[in-house]
């Protein structure tokens, strides 16, 4: 065995046995707060458990205590106490709570606590920070997360462009100097030592575009001194697909941390069918002893911001701007959101746009980006790339959404899984699909704490119906609810029931602990 395949297996069973810090009694640790709902003493009858591992579910029952589960077993072998309350749950899957590992929450959560979209997903903790942005300070954040209380466990991230944009201010399209990068890499320290679980960058966003390779290994090295993980959203997930994989493992390689890749996809149509020659990458870098990962949500649009279809970033030029609605397939591909000053055409595809302006594509483009830009939702991948990435051992399932998300993504995600890619399609076993939700990211972030159903773990639970979960939001309805989940618990506080929100506000912010 080699010395970098020993570090790599020490590395990962550090993963999985690094304990996290829950600040308060979210866990069921500590005495409750006044006017905290208290976790529940509960015996599930009858349920079919699926307990996040991959191995087959089994009819059986379930117990939790003191925001813990504290038994599980066939029918008839949990001994509950007198005062237990009962539910007999035939026919519904209990799984453990669902981990969105890459969630942008993260300041929508202030007017919208309840996180009604997430509840009905079956999320119970949320990862924010993703993409290279992130909350500053960290420890600012996390406080602000406790003192609201709201329905989901959050962590953060410390996004490398949010450091870079410190240290170099509006003077961030170049490459950063050595004292710069040093000073970036105090920065990611502080972060860490704050709470935040891993590095995250967005490459293909100002003002993480203009960083070299060197700058992004030298700042992952900062979260690596802490054991936290590099999350990219890389550098291209179209026509330098492949090198933009290459570079993310590079950077974990010579950081010496694991890597995430976030959202993978097969971007546009000079990609397409190029999904097994990115797993197979994948794949080599773990059999060398490296600890590389994705995530995924199940659609096969993308959500970002207009500019992102401009590589060169020269948006005045016409034959710029008509080389990227191109390679995107067409202004019919190109989906406008969040463009403000005309609230009447979000919704509408660039194409449309332009025939309502009387415009080109090119002019259409031009036009929304002089007057501020707009978000942008491309319908530009391929549903076969989806399937093959979906079916793969090394990706887990994230929704790169959250509250109030444009995308279905962020209303949608766990439940199309569940429904769409188990139920309908087959592409997924439950008990895999499950895993993908649960047992996975809660090895990236080290949380040993959830995830799994098992005597002593949170009881973070989902419990929903296998042949009624289905997502409703759609690209006209990004927001609207999903259904099939029966009800979430977070420590031991039932947070969604009926179809609603409980009221029970039981989440906490989670800070890493190296």
């Amino acid at each position: 065995m080699s010395d970098r395949t020993k570090r790599a297996r020490q590395r990962g069973q550090g993963l999985r046995l690094l304990p996290a810090l829950i600040v308060g009694a979210a866990g069921g640790l500590g005495a409750p707060e006044s006017g905290a709902a208290q976790a529940a003493t509960v015996l599930f009858e009858n349920a079919t458990l699926v307990d996040g591992t991959g191995a087959p579910g089994y009819v059986g029952e379930l117990l939790i205590e003191g925001g813990r589960i504290t038994a599980l077993g066939a029918p008839g072998t949990v001994e509950a106490p007198p005062a237990a309350e009962r539910r007999d749950v035939t026919g519904l899957v209990l799984a453990p709570g669902f981990i969105d590992i890459h969630n942008h929450s993260t300041n929508r959560l202030f007017d919208s606590p309840l996180a009604t979209t997430q509840l009905a997903q079956g999320i119970t903790t949320i990862v924010v920070g993703a993409d290279g942005s992130s909350p500053w300070p960290i420890s600012d954040y996390l406080a602000r997360i406790d003192e609201l209380r709201p329905t989901v466990d959050v962590a953060t991230l410390v996004g490398h462009g949010t450091v870079r944009r410190l240290v170099l201010g509006d003077d961030y399209r170049r490459t950063a100097t050595d004292a710069e990068i040093a000073d970036m890499t105090v920065r990611v320290e502080q972060g860490m030592t704050e709470g935040a679980f891993g590095l995250s960058s967005g490459l293909e966003y100002d003002p993480g575009f203009y960083s070299s390779t060197g700058e992004l290994i030298a700042v992952a090295r900062a979260a690596s001194g802490y054991r936290g993980f590099y999350m990219s959203h890389m550098r291209d997930e179209e026509e330098g697909l492949l090198e933009a994989v290459d570079e993310a493992i590079r950077i974990g390689r010579e950081a010496d941390l694991p890597v995430q890749i976030s959202h993978i996809k097969a971007g546009n149509a000079s990609v397409w069918g190029r999904a097994p020659d990115v797993l197979e990458r994948i794949r080599v870098a773990n059999e060398a002893g490296l600890d590389v990962t994705a995530d995924q949500y199940p659609y096969a649009a993308w959500q970002s911001g207009l500019a992102i279809v401009v590589r060169s970033r020269m948006f005045s030029n016409p034959d710029s701007v008509a080389k990227g609605i191109d390679a995107a397939g067409g202004g019919s591909r190109l989906q406008i959101v969040a463009f403000e000053p005309e609230p009447e055409l979000n919704g509408l595809r660039l194409d449309e746009i332009a025939r309502r302006k009387e415009m080109s594509e090119v002019e259409a483009y031009m036009w929304i980006m002089e007057n501020g830009g707009s978000g942008l939702i491309g319908h530009t991948m391929n549903e076969e790339d989806v399937d093959t990435f979906m079916a793969s051992e090394w990706v887990m399932t994230a929704s790169d959404g959250g509250v109030r998300s444009a995308h279905p993504r962020g209303a949608g995600t766990f439940p199309r899984v569940l429904g769409h890619y188990v139920r309908e399609r087959g592409i997924l076993t439950l008990e895999r699909a499950v895993a993908r939700a649960t047992s996975m990211p809660a090895r990236r972030l080290g949380l040993n704490d959830r995830g799994v159903l098992r005597a002593g773990a949170r009881a973070d639970l989902v419990i929903f119906d296998p042949e009624r979960v289905v997502d409703r939001s759609t690209f006209d309805n990004g927001t609207r609810q999903a259904e099939g989940i029966e009800s979430v618990w977070l420590g031991g506080v039932e947070t969604w029931s009926a179809g609603q929100p409980t009221g029970a506000r039981p989440g906490r912010g989670i800070r890493h602990a190296p």
